[in-house]
Parts: C-alpha cells; sequence; structure tokens
C-alpha cells in the first residue's frame, strides 16, 4: 500500500492531467509544505510528517474560514471548504469517542496525573502512543481537563 505522500504524488500528476487546477494547485502546496517541513526538521519525509502537516493545513484552513465568516466573504469561505474537502480524504480516519475517552483514562491511570497541573504529562504520554496519529489533540486537551479535578 502506497504512503499517503506517494498517494499524494500521484493525484497531482492526475489533477494535471485532468485539468483540475484548484485540485492540482492545493495538493501542490501540500506538497510544498510537507517537503518544507521535512527540511526544517532534517527529517526524510514519513507517514507521520506528511499527516501531521495534512493536519496543520486542515486547521489552518478551518481557523481561516472562521474570520472569512466573520467577515462575511462568502467566496473565500466556499474557496477553504473546497480545499479543506481536497485535503482532509488524505487525513486517517480519527480515533471514535469511545476509544479515545478509553486511551485517555488508560493513560491517566498510567501516569497517576490527579491535578489538571499534571495535564502536560498525559498530553506527552499520549504523544508516545503509537495512537498519537489519530488523535487530534485539541479535542483530547478538553477532555483530559474533564477527567482531572
Amino acid at each position: 500500500m502506497p504512503s499517503t505522500y506517494e498517494t499524494l504524488r500521484a493525484d497531482i500528476i492526475t489533477a494535471m492531467k485532468a485539468r483540475d487546477t484548484a485540485t492540482a494547485t492545493a495538493l501542490r502546496t501540500m506538497d510544498a509544505a510537507i517537503q518544507r517541513a521535512a527540511m526544517d526538521t532534517s527529517k526524510p519525509i514519513d507517514e507521520v510528517l506528511t499527516v501531521a502537516t495534512f493536519r496543520k493545513a486542515v486547521k489552518n484552513l478551518t481557523d481561516a474560514r472562521t474570520e472569512f465568516e466573520k467577515g462575511g466573504r462568502a467566496d473565500l469561505v466556499a474557496a477553504n471548504n473546497a480545499e479543506i474537502a481536497i485535503l482532509a480524504k488524505y487525513l486517517p480516519a480519527g480515533l471514535d469517542a469511545a476509544k479515545l475517552e478509553a486511551l485517555v483514562v488508560e493513560v491517566i491511570a498510567a501516569t497517576g496525573a490527579t491535578t489538571k497541573k499534571e495535564m502536560g504529562k498525559v498530553i506527552g504520554a499520549l504523544k508516545q502512543r503509537p495512537e498519537a496519529g489519530l488523535i487530534d489533540f485539541g479535542a483530547v486537551s478538553k477532555l483530559v481537563q474533564a477527567k482531572l479535578l
């Protein structure tokens, strides 16, 4: 099975041949962002780097969409929605709510955290887990805060 990055590269070629400029531009921008992230971290392009870069791009686009909605820019909101839809196809499905909550409870028990001051310890332990690539840490931080006193 090809990696996400290999799939991205193949889809760029497909979009260019189909003359789908919106898709080709979005995918080429992501390719450049992934290559830039690899150079910045001095690490080879791997699945973790690729998925992290996709997550960051989708988050940035979502944040920008919110600002465009506040400004009444329907044209930019539509463009952002289209780009998010293109990029979201490359993200792995996240953990469902029940599995995520069970994982958080397990990590809290393993770390022995009891207060919100120890939240960093729990998040750090979650980032070391094999499932870390599937976790949305923005949502998890709220869940961890709710579980700790």
